[in-house]
């Protein structure tokens, strides 16, 4: 089930937490965050190649592109065999920003987006059928846990893809992380 939970940003242990889809939908709108439900227009196996993920949710896609200009579209899948994995971790867990919005519809598995935003830290847990959006500009970090398991498919306006502007601000260290 997705939760947002809300923590005033100087008080870690201090926290809202919400589990009804429209009720987190709602406090992240009231940020410019995109938040919905969608399912698979086709079923989708455990492990289906990037190529099936991206048919099975084209018409999404196309409404997604369409609507916001997106130019680029892929597919990220990680697991805990993935070599590379507690690197990733360390760099997505550092806040940053982006010039483009960060786009993200979780088709398998699961992550936790934190925005910093408006005085305010936004844990937004995102599972299989969550589309966020971030807009451009808002800092944020991802945590994939230590175990990740997620296939996310992302759109860009820069067809260059994900590229992030660090803020330095160590926020991200003072807030509960996935195990």
């Amino acid at each position: 089930m997705s939760t947002l939970t809300i923590y005033p940003d100087n008080a870690p242990d201090s926290a809202r937490v919400l589990d009804d889809a429209a009720e987190v939908q709602r406090e992240l709108a009231a940020i410019g965050v995109r938040f919905e439900r969608w399912t698979a227009a086709a079923p989708l196996e455990p492990g289906a190649q990037h190529e099936a993920v991206l048919a099975a949710y084209q018409p999404q896609i196309d409404q997604l592109m369409n609507e916001r200009g997106y130019r680029a579209v892929d597919v990220i899948s990680l697991d805990a065999t993935h070599p590379d994995r507690a690197a990733l971790r360390r760099k997505f867990l550092a806040e940053h920003t982006h010039a483009d919005d960060e786009v993200r519809f979780f088709v398998a598995g699961s992550g936790l987006f934190v925005l910093h935003a408006e005085g305010r830290v936004y844990a937004a847990l995102c599972e299989k059928d969550d589309l966020i959006s971030v807009p451009a500009g808002i800092p944020h970090w991802f945590d994939m846990g230590s175990s990740p398991a997620f296939t996310c498919i992302r759109l860009f306006n820069d067809p260059a893809g994900w590229t992030a502007q660090f803020t330095g601000d160590d926020i991200a260290t003072r807030f509960p992380v996935l195990p």
